[in-house]
């Protein structure tokens, strides 16, 4: 792509360039929707697993257990996000947009989790599908957050019913 000195992009390229800008978005916001889907039956999966577990039950028992089932929420939402940034490094490497799957799989971790050390990067041609993917990662990443915090909350009222309140 190449400016024009009023920095505006040749019009000679301005066709070409507008339908690769809309395939990106097309693409973004298909993998966005996947993810989406992926995270809310990661999300189901997770909650119906400490369901069948009896997780309620277990939370009567210690803070140790509690802590246990905490830790069982993020590693099974951390499971769903892995297959998140699969489906978007699966994407890069179909495009074109990355040359081998490690690269793939390294870049779109770095962009879900919006940590971005830009050692590597996309191409010029694909770059908008990378901050598509940073605004997912974002997303999915406060969606967890609240629901780790929802359920920690909802373990702190059994320490709640446990310990008997004093009256003055």
């Amino acid at each position: 792509m190449s400016w024009n000195e009023g920095g505006a992009i040749d019009a000679r390229e301005a066709p070409g360039r507008w339908l690769q800008v809309l395939k990106q978005i097309a693409i973004g916001s298909g993998l966005m929707i996947i993810t989406t889907f992926v995270h809310a039956g990661g999300t189901i999966a997770a909650l119906w697993a400490l369901r069948i577990a009896h997780a309620a039950d277990w939370g009567l028992r210690s803070r140790w257990t509690r802590t246990s089932l905490v830790s069982a929420l993020v590693l099974m939402m951390f499971f769903a996000m892995i297959l998140e940034v699969c489906i978007w490094a699966a994407t890069y490497l179909v495009v074109g947009a990355m040359p081998a799957l490690e690269p793939a799989l390294y870049f779109s971790t770095v962009t879900f989790t919006t940590l971005g050390y830009g050692d590597l990067t996309l191409g010029e041609s694909w770059r908008l599908l990378g901050s598509f993917e940073a605004a997912n990662g974002i997303i999915l990443i406060g969606w967890t957050s609240a629901l780790i915090f929802a359920f920690v909350h909802r373990l702190a009222t059994y320490d709640e019913a446990l310990v008997p309140t004093r009256d003055p």
